[in-house]
């Protein structure tokens, strides 16, 4: 016969083991929670905010407007990755995410800023103007910063939206930061104060370009008037630019190839009212010529079956 001591001591261990555990598991979710990545912009709230490109004074610090303020946020096209069998596929029913460029306000711009943070296997171009050479990265792949800081959920969505053609993702990520992020002064390590970890600017890039290209949903914005990929049917530019201008209020740079015939690209200028993490962006017409004939045919043309997926949660 059991004695009464031990059955009521067996008890209580049964009903305080469930706290036990629950206690271990909220522990351990505090011990893998995703670190922050924000930037320390306190000094901005006590001097003068404006959009960039659009002030009459200096700007006092850089952290807080981007000095390259005339910011575009750019889509691609594509019918094939070229990487099928390696399952890097295209998202169905949605452009793709090209990056998030800092223009100089006269619509010139600087690339590779900073060869200490250049993280692009194949540099675009291969050197400066002056014959430097632009190293090319050869270290770990730029997914692994992004596991680094815990964000799987971010690296899920680059690999549905921003996709690569002939080359792995991760090669136009690491491109698109090495020469763009780099250059736009509000990511500038020296922006993130006494705590910065490295590689946290990289994070903050890639969700702002995430952001901006949600702002411009392209196909939808098309296929509201009828304008959808095929490979029967043909548009003019301005059926493209009317279509957007509605939606928008401003006209957007077109891009084509095969002398101005094939729809591939967008590019969405703007202004930031602060930074270009996390400011508002002021829309505006686009400052390039599109390279989309004004007067011939344009194909929008369907994709490869084989070429893109479903990516959108049922």
């Amino acid at each position: 016969m059991s004695k009464p001591w031990i059955a009521s001591a067996l008890f209580r261990n049964m009903v305080i083991s469930p706290l036990f555990v629950a206690a271990s598991l909220l522990t351990s979710a505090y011990a893998h929670s995703v670190p922050p990545t924000y930037a320390n912009f306190s000094a901005c709230a006590t001097i003068p905010s404006f959009f960039s490109c659009e002030n009459t004074e200096p700007v006092v610090n850089t952290c807080c407007t981007p000095t390259q303020g005339l910011v575009l946020a750019t889509q691609f096209w594509s019918t094939w990755t070229g990487l099928e069998r390696e399952h890097q596929l295209l998202p169905k029913n949605s452009w793709t995410i090209h990056g998030l460029w800092p223009d100089n306000c006269d619509g010139s711009f600087e690339q590779y800023c900073d060869l200490s943070r250049q993280y692009d296997p194949k540099p675009s171009p291969a050197a400066f103007p002056n014959g430097t050479v632009i190293p090319a990265w050869t270290g770990p792949t730029i997914d692994t910063v992004i596991e680094n800081f815990g964000r799987s959920d971010l690296l899920d969505f680059m690999n549905k939206y921003w996709i690569n053609q002939k080359d792995p993702n991760t090669y136009l990520w690491a491109h698109e930061f090495s020469k763009h992020a780099t250059c736009t002064s509000t990511f500038d390590t020296t922006c993130y104060g006494g705590s910065y970890k490295k590689d946290q600017e990289v994070i903050d890039y890639f969700d702002a370009t995430i952001r901006a290209y949600h702002q411009y949903p392209t196909y939808n914005l098309l296929a509201a008037f009828g304008i959808v990929p095929s490979n029967k049917t043909t548009y003019t530019l301005s059926q493209f630019q009317n279509a957007v201008k509605s939606q928008i209020g401003v006209v957007p740079y077109f891009g084509c190839s095969t002398n101005g015939t094939v729809l591939t690209e967008v590019w969405y200028f703007s202004h930031v009212y602060g930074t270009e993490q996390y400011g508002a962006y002021k829309t505006l017409d686009s400052t390039s010529t599109s390279s989309c004939s004004s007067t011939a045919s344009i194909w929008y043309y369907e994709r490869t079956p084989r070429s893109e997926r479903e990516v959108r949660n049922f």
